[in-house]
């Protein structure tokens, strides 16, 4: 994801009037603000918890642009100024370690860090964390999956390299043949890459996130990488491809394979009834067998500012927000996974994802993109230097995401 410097514009105008318009006056209740991603029916969770705080506060909902950088540019510029306005931060799960390294976030501490411990899945729990400390609290997550169509392939693959041998094979019978993957220069190709190094065994950075590794398992990951952006069942515009283009690509007929996010379950099912009797999932095949399933954790945490002026409540509210029955409410509401393991094993949760146990296993085993302050560089770079994937040598692209990783670390060079 890029984060290009911007004027103040009219959105993030409105944005400070919004939240000053928030904070009220008068004797009205204490008011909690809330700045969060644009998500459809998450305004009733916000009303639920503001019913449950029973007239000690009330939690304002302030939306923020639907797209990421919009998002994390607004919260930025205002946490550098010290904004007091501002409570609880939704957090892309990529941001919590330079939010918290720049003191703009409090660290989940006592009861509150037990409850948000309590019952959620290990991988989103790393999402949150920095240096040992827990600053924020999962409230959805997300893990890619294999999505296929078992009247093409009734069994689906367990490895990349089989993936691809099976594509081959649908392609010499004259049949949908095609992978599709996110390739695109932005963030949807960083995800697929970190998820083959994990299922590779390999390392992009080192433990403490100082030091660019990338090793063997990463030039495998390269490898693989290439081995499909050069095979003839690759689509001819996977190096421009985002999400919603595989998904209305394989929704239209025109794949056996595509690597992709829940969402596309519903989208088919409303978008092509017919051909949707016929897509199924499994985990996102991995390099190594034995690593199959192992997937990047997208999803959302939420913090509490360091500038809020009511911070009790404010993780009071938080914690309502992605309490079980929120998380429950908006997984079946919204189509956002939960972080919280026993949702998974609710009842009303079969028919919306009947996919669920996939999710949840994949999320024990998940890949975690690099902890690091310097994430949305690092991220920017490995975008650019893979892109596109065809180009890939993976020995030596191996080498230079090493060196240019490790001089945005250092916060040496220039971005590209």
């Amino acid at each position: 994801m890029t984060h290009p410097p911007a004027a103040a514009s009219p959105v993030l105008a409105a944005a400070v009037l919004a939240g000053t318009a928030a904070c009220g006056t008068g004797g009205g209740p204490l008011t909690i603000n809330v700045y969060y991603s644009t998500e459809e029916n998450f305004d009733k969770v916000v009303a639920r918890c503001t019913e449950e705080a029973g007239g000690r506060y009330r939690i304002a909902l302030n939306t923020l642009p639907r797209e990421a950088d919009g998002q994390r540019e607004q919260m930025v510029r205002r946490l550098a100024a010290g904004d007091t306005d501002m409570d609880v931060l939704g957090l892309d799960v990529t941001w919590v370690a330079e939010f918290a390294e720049a003191g703009w976030i409090e660290e989940w501490t006592g009861a509150d860090k037990a409850d948000v411990e309590d019952g959620t899945l290990r991988g989103p729990l790393e999402t949150a964390s920095w240096e040992g400390k827990l600053y924020a609290a999962p409230k959805n997550t997300n893990v890619q999956l294999l999505w296929y169509r078992e009247d093409l392939t009734p069994t689906p693959p367990k490895s990349w390299s089989e993936m691809l041998e099976m594509a081959d094979r649908l392609r010499a019978e004259g049949k949908p043949s095609t992978v599709l993957m996110t390739g695109a220069q932005y963030e949807g190709l960083v995800v697929q890459f970190t998820t083959l190094v994990g299922g590779a065994g390999g390392k992009i950075l080192s433990e403490d996130g100082t030091r660019a590794v990338f090793d063997d398992g990463a030039v495998r990951a390269l490898e693989a990488l290439r081995a499909l952006a050069t095979s003839p069942v690759a689509s001819p515009s996977l190096s421009n491809q985002k999400e919603d283009d595989i998904r209305l690509a394989f929704q239209n007929g025109q794949a056996a394979f595509q690597l992709n996010w829940p969402f596309v379950y519903a989208a088919m099912t409303e978008g092509n009834p017919d051909l949707a009797k016929t897509l199924r999932w499994a985990p996102y095949p991995a390099i190594d067998p034995a690593n199959t399933g192992t997937a990047t954790i997208g999803g959302f945490n939420l913090a509490v500012s360091a500038y809020s002026e009511h911070k009790a409540e404010a993780f009071e509210a938080a914690k309502c927000l992605r309490s079980a029955e929120s998380q429950k409410f908006s997984a079946i509401n919204s189509g956002v996974p939960p972080t919280i393991e026993s949702v998974y094993d609710d009842p009303e949760m079969a028919e919306p994802y009947p996919m669920r146990d996939a999710i949840r296993e994949e999320l024990k085993k998940a890949a975690v993109r690099p902890l690091t302050p310097a994430y949305q560089n690092v991220s920017t770079l490995i975008s650019t230097i893979l892109s596109p994937p065809s180009a890939i040598d993976p020995k030596a692209t191996a080498d230079r995401l090493r060196s240019e990783v490790q001089d945005a670390l250092d916060s040496k060079g220039v971005l590209p």
